[in-house]
């Protein structure tokens, strides 16, 4: 065998490996999550995929909009408990995202679309734009979003204080 085709062949074997690892999280999750609906005693339906390197785990219908939390802090806290429990299964560290009710799904738009006004005026004045403080993940939504826009970005302040400087072009 050719040493191109042993690296195609190692390659296609890394992403068989890297989904089957994100599918065996998302079901670790998911059976977690029912766990957490039987003992609450709340109806939901529990919709698994992969996105990117990411295990994608939402929890939609019944009743558990009041699982998302004032600024999402519910819903940030049981990310956190799920990635433990999927820690404590496989033995690995998980990037699982959690999503109650869309609520990052429509967090995910409304940062994209901050990070292009921010883009656009930044455009417009010439001026550095500085937005609020963000978690690591929302800055990370924010800085794609001015990458598409075609201008740079960058995070400075200290946690929890960190925010996103648009630089005009």
């Amino acid at each position: 065998m050719s040493d191109a085709t042993e690296t195609v062949t190692e390659e296609a074997t890394d992403d068989n490996s890297l989904a089957k690892r994100l599918e065996r999280e998302g079901d670790v999750a998911a059976d977690y999550i029912e766990e957490l609906l039987d003992i609450a005693d709340l109806d939901g339906d529990i919709d698994m995929d992969v996105e990117g390197e990411r295990a994608m785990v939402s929890l939609v219908g019944g009743d558990v909009d009041h699982l998302v939390g004032e600024g999402g802090a519910v819903v940030d806290a049981l990310q956190e408990l799920t990635r433990l429990a999927v820690l404590r299964e496989t033995g690995e560290r998980s990037r699982l995202m959690l999503d109650v009710a869309g609520w990052r799904l429509a967090k995910r738009a409304a940062l994209t679309e901050a990070g292009t006004a921010a883009a656009e005026a930044a455009k417009e004045s010439g001026e550095p734009v500085r937005l609020d403080a963000m978690t690591p993940f929302e800055r990370k939504i924010v800085h794609d979003a001015v990458a598409a826009a075609g201008l740079t970005s960058e995070s400075e302040g200290q946690e929890p204080n960190r925010y996103v400087v648009v630089q005009p072009a």
